[in-house]
């Protein structure tokens, strides 16, 4: 499978070992607008954003490798593909049960569960080692940091970030781009656009989307 990645940050990087330790996918592009230009690089295609028009083709898949959410979906939105360009990846050693269900375009690191009946969104990371348990519902965009922990019936708004080692107890309900500090415990429901840190939570600041 041919696979041209946008962005070349950190995250990126995880994701091109991912997809580069099965022959049976080759990158053929990276694409940032950190290049003022096109240039190759051992085989692969560096160059802006605006070089997707050039590159893409009905057999190649495209994957956001953004760890921003807002970022993310800007891209996303700005890129106008349909559903089908997009490629999930799954970690070989990820735990992905056979009930959950999850989204284009989204991305399950090394060693991360999602247990029964789960249901991830499009475009989410759930980063190394996080536990997604049963019957979540993770809305688009949302990005679970290394091992966090979200328990039975914990659902997110649209671009949600929960830092790592963070815990939602069940049934909590964390609002559209919401941002739980690493390290927290949520035992209350919490609202869309606040920041909330400690254990347990307690809000500390309204977040304003640009």
């Amino acid at each position: 499978m041919k696979i041209i990645i946008v962005g070349n940050g950190g995250h990126s990087r995880v994701i091109q070992e991912m997809i580069s330790s099965t022959k049976a996918n080759k990158i053929i592009a990276i694409l940032d607008d950190k290049y003022e230009h096109g240039f190759q690089e051992k085989g692969i295609i560096h160059a802006p954003i605006s070089f997707l028009v050039r590159l893409f083709r009905p057999d190649t898949k495209v994957v956001v490798a953004i760890g921003r959410n807002d970022v993310r979906k800007k891209i996303v939105k700005g890129l106008n593909l349909l559903p089908q360009h997009y490629l999930s990846i799954i970690h070989p050693s990820a735990i992905v049960s056979a009930s959950a269900k999850i989204g284009y375009g989204t991305v399950i690191m090394p060693q991360a569960v999602i247990n029964a009946e789960a249901e991830i969104g499009n475009h989410c990371i759930i980063n190394t080692g996080a536990i997604i348990e049963h019957d979540n519902e993770i809305g688009d965009y949302t990005h679970v940091s290394p091992n966090a922990t979200l328990t039975g019936n914990v659902s997110t708004g649209e671009g949600v970030h929960v830092g790592s080692s963070a815990t939602i107890i069940p049934g909590i309900h964390l609002g559209r781009w919401s941002v739980i500090g690493a390290g927290s415990t949520v035992i209350e429901h919490i609202p869309a656009y606040s920041k909330a840190v400690g254990s347990p939570t307690r809000i500390i600041e309204r977040i304003l989307m640009k």
